[in-house]
């Protein structure tokens, strides 16, 4: 079974999908021996599971910035309500 690489590795998200679309190019042409077929399609698996991984990986990056920003916006949000109570006694006390 082919190993992950070092390229793999460092490879980008849209390296790695031009990559795994040469190998089902490949596998699709059909002039392949047996051998050589098994080899494209473990690397086809391989750089399958690697775009994955990078997909996964911006998939939580997104949604920790979206849950950050939502409470960071919530707290901006009682920060303020908190000011305009607080301003609002100020005005009533004068």
């Amino acid at each position: 079974m082919a190993k992950k690489s070092k390229q793999d590795e460092e490879a980008t998200f849209e390296e790695v999908v031009e990559r795994l679309e040469s190998v089902v190019a490949r596998l699709e042409r059909g002039d392949l021996p047996l051998e050589d077929s098994l080899a494209a399609f473990e690397d086809g698996v391989r750089l399958s599971r690697a775009g994955s991984s990078r997909l996964d990986a911006a998939e939580k990056r997104v949604e920790e910035l979206l849950a950050n920003g939502k409470t960071r916006a919530l707290s901006s949000m009682s920060d303020a309500s908190h000011d305009a109570r607080h301003d609002d006694k100020e005005s009533a006390s004068r």
